[in-house]
Parts: structure tokens; sequence; C-alpha cells
């Protein structure tokens, strides 16, 4: 998994490619609480991830609880299969998908 940084003041898009899995959700979470301080907007940028499993969902989540306090997250380019499971987990009534 890689994830590409993209700041603008308040707004910050984080582009991930790869698996959000139970091997690279950890790296996904330390990037997130070492980036959030001071954002108002998160963006995440799903148009090359392939796969998230619960441990990604739990990540998700977790930012979601965050940024209710500090502004709005929104998931874009999410694909069939990644919204079907937000879907089936109930993740579409939590989070914002675009």
């Amino acid at each position: 998994m890689t994830i590409e940084q993209l700041k603008n003041e308040e707004k910050l898009t984080l582009a991930v490619e790869g698996r959000i899995d139970t091997k690279t959700a950890p790296e996904l979470e330390k990037t997130l609480q070492d980036v959030l301080d001071g954002i108002k907007e998160l963006v995440f940028d799903f148009a090359k991830v392939s796969y998230i499993s619960s441990a990604g969902l739990r990540v998700l989540m977790m930012a979601q609880n965050q940024m209710n306090q500090q502004g709005t997250m929104t998931i874009l380019h999410a694909n069939d299969d990644l919204k079907e499971i937000f879907e089936v987990t109930g993740f579409t009534e939590i989070l914002t998908i675009v």
C-alpha cells in the first residue's frame, strides 16, 4: 500500500493505492495520527484501492470519529467491490462516499 498526501491549507487528500488490510491498516492509522491536526476537510481518494478489510474499516471509523469533531471526511472513487463492502457493513450510513 502507498499513501500520497496532498495538503492545501486545511484540506488534506490521501490518495491510497493497494490493499488496506491487517498488514497495511496500521500504516494508514499512523499516517492519520500524524497529519490530522488542523485539518478541517479530509478526503480519501480510493481510485487505486483494490480491497479493504475489517482492519481498514476500523481505521476509517477512527478517522471519521475524529473528523466529526473538527470537520468533514469524504471518500472518493471507491470501486464497486469497495462500495459493496461499505454497503454490507453499514458504513454507507456512517461515511460520505461520493
